[in-house]
C-alpha cells in the first residue's frame, strides 16, 4: 500500500524501514533533510514539505504521522486537514492524550476526514520484533489501514487490535505506561533490596538471568533489565535520575476522576518524582531500564 510517513526519529524511520521490507511504498517527511535522504536510501520515496508528500500518495491517502505529543502533533494534524481530501486518513502513532486525540477526531470528521489513533509500544526494538498496536478509530479507516498495521505488528494477526472508537487507542496505550510504571518500580526496588545484602556477594546479573526462565516474574522488562545489569553491574556513570514522559501522569489523572484506585502506579509515578531529588540503585536501574526498551537518554552523573 501506499502510505505517508511523517517524523523520522528512531521509531519512524525503524517503522519506515519495516514496511518498505514488506513491499509497501512509503513516502517520508521530516524537518531534517538528511534524516529524509536515509530513507529515500533505504528505499523510501523524499517529501521535503507537508505539500509534497501529499501529492505522491495516491487516493484515498493514508498518512501516519509520528512527531512528539503536544503542540509538534498538533501543528501537523491542523495543516494536513488543510491539504487533504475527503476520505484520506490521519494516523497519530505518537504518545497523544486520548483526549486530544478525540478532539482531533471531531475536527477532521467534520471535513469528511479519518483520524485512527494508534497508541503503539515496542521502542527500538520495533523494527526487529514487531510493534504492539492499541488502535482507535472508524472501521472504513482501520480497513484501509490494515495492511501497514500487518506489518508493522509482530505477526499478522497478533500484536495489534482494533479495541474501540476514535480515542480508544491512545487510552489504551495510556494504561499501558501506567503499568509499566509499575512493573520497572518493582523490578529497581527488588534489585536495590539484593544490591544492599552485601553480605552474600550476590552477583545480580546472574539473578536477573536465573528468573528470565522459568519463573513468575519473567518478562521482557526483566529481560532488558538482565541486559542492563549485564552491561553495567554496578550502574556507574548513570545519575538516579528517572524521567517520565507523561502518560503516567494522565494514567494517575484518570484513576481519580474515574474513582479506580490505582496505588501502585500512582506510587511508582512519585518515586520518579522523588528519583530527582535522591541518589539510589533504584533510581538508576530505572533509568537504564528505559533506556534499555525505548532508546530514553540516560542522565549521566558529574
Amino acid at each position: 500500500m501506499d502510505i505517508g510517513m511523517i517524523g523520522l526519529g528512531k521509531m519512524g524511520a525503524n517503522m519506515v524501514t519495516r514496511l518498505l521490507g514488506s513491499g509497501h511504498r512509503v513516502v517520508a517527511f521530516d524537518l531534517k533533510e538528511s534524516a529524509v535522504e536515509t530513507a529515500v536510501s533505504g528505499g523510501a520515496t523524499a517529501a521535503y514539505t507537508l505539500s509534497e508528500l501529499i501529492d505522491r500518495l495516491e487516493e484515498p491517502r493514508v498518512v501516519w504521522v509520528m512527531v512528539p505529543a503536544g503542540d509538534a502533533t498538533e501543528q501537523t494534524v491542523t495543516r494536513l486537514a488543510e491539504i487533504l481530501s475527503p476520505g484520506d486518513v490521519v494516523v497519530d502513532g505518537g504518545n497523544s492524550n486520548y483526549k486530544d486525540s478525540m478532539r482531533r477526531a471531531s475536527v477532521l470528521r467534520n471535513q469528511g476526514l479519518y483520524f485512527v489513533d494508534v497508541g503503539t509500544s515496542g521502542g527500538v526494538w520495533g523494527l526487529a520484533e514487531g510493534y504492539s498496536m492499541m488502535v482507535g478509530g472508524e472501521e472504513e479507516a482501520i480497513a484501509l489501514l490494515r495492511p501497514a498495521l500487518e506489518t508493522l505488528a509482530p505477526a499478522k494477526d497478533k500484536g495489534w487490535g482494533h479495541v474501540g472508537p476514535t480515542g480508544a487507542g491512545h487510552f489504551v496505550k495510556m494504561v499501558h505506561n501506567g503499568i509499566e510504571y509499575g512493573l520497572m518500580q518493582a523490578y529497581a526496588e527488588g534489585f536495590d533490596l539484593l544490591n544492599h545484602k552485601t553480605g552474600f556477594s550476590l552477583d545480580l546479573h546472574q539473578i536477573a538471568e536465573i528468573w528470565r526462565h522459568g519463573s513468575v516474574v519473567r518478562s521482557w522488562l526483566l529481560d532488558l533489565t538482565a541486559s542492563a545489569l549485564g552491561e553495567n553491574p554496578t550502574l556507574d556513570g548513570i545519575a538516579p535520575f528517572v524521567s517520565d514522559s507523561g502518560e503516567g501522569r494522565w494514567t494517575v489523572f484518570e484513576a481519580i476522576d474515574l474513582d479506580v484506585p490505582a496505588p501502585v502506579i500512582t506510587l511508582a509515578l512519585q518515586a520518579r518524582l522523588q528519583s530527582r531529588e535522591d541518589d539510589s540503585f533504584t533510581f538508576k536501574l530505572l533509568s537504564a531500564m528505559r533506556n534499555q526498551f525505548g532508546g530514553h537518554a540516560v542522565k549521566k552523573e558529574t
